[in-house]
Parts: C-alpha cells; sequence; structure tokens
C-alpha cells in the first residue's frame, strides 16, 4: 500500500496510522514501512515502529554511517545488500561496519545478497525475532 506524504518528505505517525487501518493486518503480522527518500528524516520522525531498519547496499560509500549519524543511531540492525557485488565495486566492509558501531555500538548487522541469498536465513530470523517480541 503507497501512502503518499504529498508536500512533505517524510511519513509521521498519523499518516501510517490511516494506512494500517487500510491494511488491517492480523496479529503478529510483520508490516514493514519504506520510509524513501533522505537518511535523515526518516530517523527523526518515531512511527511507533518495532525497530527501524538501515538498509543500504555496497554501491554507496563505506562512510555512510558517519554521514548519515542519525539513521544508524536510531537503527536496530545494519542490512548491508548486494555483497554479491563486492569484487566489482571499491567498498571496505570492514571500515564501513567499524563507521556504523561507532555510531551505534548496539547496532547488529547482516550482510546479504538478494540476488544470491547470501544471508537471508540470518535476515528471516531477525524478523521473525521482531515478531515473537510481542
Amino acid at each position: 500500500m503507497q501512502i503518499n506524504t504529498g508536500s512533505g518528505c517524510h511519513l509521521d505517525a498519523e499518516m501510517l496510522e490511516r494506512g494500517l487501518r487500510v491494511l488491517q493486518p492480523v496479529d503478529r503480522s510483520v508490516v514493514m514501512i519504506e520510509n524513501v527518500g533522505n537518511l535523515v528524516c526518516p530517523a527523526l520522525f518515531d512511527l511507533g515502529e518495532r525497530a527501524k531498519v538501515v538498509i543500504m547496499s555496497v554501491t554507496e560509500g563505506a562512510d555512510k554511517p558517519l554521514k548519515y549519524p542519525h539513521m544508524f543511531r536510531a537503527g536496530g540492525v545494519l542490512v548491508l545488500n548486494k555483497v554479491d557485488l563486492l569484487p566489482y565495486v571499491d567498498f571496505d566492509v570492514a571500515r564501513c561496519v567499524d563507521y556504523a558501531m561507532q555510531v551505534n555500538p548496539d547496532l547488529e548487522v547482516l550482510q546479504l545478497s538478494a540476488t544470491r541469498g547470501d544471508g537471508l536465513d540470518a535476515w528471516y530470523a531477525w524478523l521473525r525475532a521482531q515478531r515473537d517480541l510481542r
């Protein structure tokens, strides 16, 4: 379901509430909110979510956690995607993870490739754990 933010740059809790009334998810559902745009606004607004997931790919700079510390500080997990491209891009995973840990020492990091399936078991386990916290 798409929630149009109109002239705003981010979702807010009221917009999400209207969307959830339409969706009517059943108990123990996992509802994912993709808050597109920059890596600043989504970190600053509470939507009532259980966790914020930061998704970045290895095609982006390893210094993203330092450029956007609010998002990485607010995140519960960093999904580092497209690891299958590591042989073809200039990306230092260890440096990126180090930067992320400097910003948020409690951040869990999952490396995955949606194309090859690397790390998906860990991602699914993380999602199940969030659902089971209820």
